[in-house]
């Protein structure tokens, strides 16, 4: 009689001979089905990766140095006197913001996770800013949030077909962990 460890040990499907691997069954009545997002997801999730996308620059830690120094920033700007803690303050929150950014430009780009409204609201708010900052006197805010919703909207479109090409087809996709 054969030990527990030997009827639990499982050979690998490239270890058995041709002869002895079954027959891939027939899937039945779903063979013609498409796949609905929930379907690719997990397909995608098999194949995909298992944590997040490597920053470009390698192990340099260089999104936990911006995040520390727009932390100092912050409360630096409120300690300092009005017009200098005004623009520590100010600084301390773009540099914040662009290295959640970034991240979510790596994860979503590399089909990990689906920011995509993350994205078209910083595109969006970006036009609005642009509008009414270097656009021309006359131009009233309604227009500029006008056109910044509809490059909101354009650029969410854009987003979630990128993320649907590196994904596998999946619309979203959450992580836990």
């Amino acid at each position: 009689m054969a030990s527990k460890r030997q009827r639990r040990k499982r050979r690998r499907r490239s270890e058995r001979p041709a002869s002895d691997r079954a027959p891939v069954p027939d899937r039945g009545p779903r063979a013609g089905v498409r796949l609905d997002d929930a379907d690719r997801a997990r397909a995608a999730g098999a194949r995909g990766a298992k944590g997040p996308p490597p920053a470009p620059w390698g192990s340099f830690p260089l999104s936990e140095l911006v995040v520390l120094l727009a932390v100092v920033m912050l409360i630096a700007g409120f300690v300092v006197a009005p017009p200098r803690g005004a623009v520590l303050l100010g600084t301390g929150l773009v540099l914040g913001s662009l290295a959640g950014l970034e991240l979510a430009v790596r994860e979503h780009f590399a089909g990990y996770k689906s920011h995509t409204l993350l994205l078209a609201g910083a595109v969006g708010v970006a036009v609005v800013a642009g509008l009414y900052f270097l656009g021309p006197d006359s131009l009233r805010v309604w227009m500029a949030v006008l056109a910044g919703a509809i490059v909101f909207a354009i650029s969410a479109w854009l987003l979630m077909g990128a993320f649907r090409r590196r994904s596998g087809g999946a619309l979203y996709r959450f992580r836990s962990g």
